[in-house]
């Protein structure tokens, strides 16, 4: 009796609490929507396994978890601590991207500017909530829809809520056909709805060249804390336009990207186990992100509408919803809605203006809140 009660000792079943088995139903159904619902199956799988596997009592006891120092898991989340896995996804993001839309109508930045709404308004939400100011700043680029920047960000202001952050980033991210629609559809008309836009010039391979580079200096001038995501976003987008360099380009957008996701996913589900987020600050923070996508989406939709009021040729708003930076997830969105109401009509192009304007928003806004507060 007594060695069968020294091999329980060693397992899991005697450190089981009520949280774990919270922690391991939401992994599980993190898994379900992933694969059954294919919400963004790519972001949500990864993390919901990771959540299960955190969850699993006694792994920290056994010095296994994310915070034992010199685990596996421990050091796989060395490049979410210190901001190196989101650079290199930036990297990926830059060679899959096609600026063209967006330089052929330089007016769409002004959507992806206007999204950006959901990160001020979520940072003073934050400090409502009783979260200090770095704190909030952290949790505010939760707006920006943009979990790679949320990581980076939190790494440098408040490291130890990057495994909140980034689960609730990457959670909305994933529910962006799920939160999205209604807020479109309560603030547009059905004549809104159908506008049709004006095919986008074609835009020449030396637009394409120079674009990178100027983005990148007058980006990175503006918000210097910023400079190594859009160093990396437009080093990607220069690879893939360049036509010089397509092997480092579609290792960027493919392979590297790919084994980023699956650490990033798999180790920010480990990290959030059940007594870090079955917290009130936590929760707060989850709570908080809701709010953030739905202030940046319909900040969006109406900066398009009131854009309308001064333009001849009228911004359908549906594309609104793409300035938060989700990307191509948004886009996909403006695309689906505005199809249900005219499925001759093709937003898809016209959203990815507003969508990548909105990834380098959330990029800039993060490098204007680090230098402002990572002094």
């Amino acid at each position: 009796m007594s060695e069968f009660l020294q091999i329980l000792n060693t397992t899991g079943f005697v450190n089981f609490t009520w949280g774990n088995v919270i922690m391991l139903l939401a992994g599980i159904v993190f898994v379900f929507l992933a694969i059954q619902k294919e919400f963004e199956p790519l972001l949500l799988l990864p993390i919901g396994f990771g959540i299960i596997v955190g969850n699993i009592p006694g792994m920290m006891e056994q010095g296994l978890g994310v915070v034992n120092e010199g685990s596996v898991l421990n050091y796989l989340y060395f490049g979410v601590n210190k901001g190196v896995y989101p650079a290199l996804i930036f990297l990926g993001i830059g060679a899959m991207t096609d600026f063209s839309t967006l330089i052929a109508n330089p007016k769409l930045i002004l959507l992806g500017a206007a999204a950006q709404v959901g990160i001020f308004g979520t940072f003073i939400g934050a400090m409502l909530l009783g979260f200090n100011v770095l704190e909030s700043a952290s949790i505010g680029i939760i707006g920006g829809a943009d979990g790679p920047t949320s990581i980076f960000l939190a790494s440098k202001l408040a490291p130890h809520l990057i495994g909140s952050i980034a689960l609730a980033a990457y959670s909305y991210m994933a529910l962006v056909p799920v939160i999205q629609p209604p807020i479109m559809k309560l603030l547009t008309t059905p004549k809104e709805r159908v506008i049709r836009m004006k095919p986008p010039r074609q835009v020449s391979k030396k637009e394409k060249i120079i674009f990178p580079v100027l983005a990148f200096i007058v980006t990175a001038v503006i918000a210097p804390g910023g400079a190594i995501l859009l160093a990396m976003l437009f080093l990607g987008n220069i690879l893939k336009e360049s036509g010089v360099t397509e092997r480092l380009a579609g290792t960027a957008r493919t392979s590297l990207v790919d084994i980023v996701t699956i650490l990033v996913g798999f180790t920010v589900g480990a990290k959030t186990t059940a007594d870090v987020f079955l917290t009130k600050q936590s929760l707060g923070i989850f709570f908080l992100g809701a709010f953030a996508f739905a202030i940046a989406t319909a900040s969006g939709v109406l900066f398009a509408k009131f854009m309308n009021l001064f333009l001849k040729d009228k911004i359908n708003p549906l594309i609104g919803n793409a300035g938060v930076s989700a990307v191509p997830a948004c886009a996909r969105v403006s695309q689906v809605i505005g199809q249900k109401y005219d499925p001759t009509n093709y937003l898809l192009m016209h959203a990815m203006a507003p969508n990548v304007a909105g990834v380098v928003g959330s990029a800039v806004a993060a490098g204007v809140l680090l230098g402002i507060l990572g002094s």
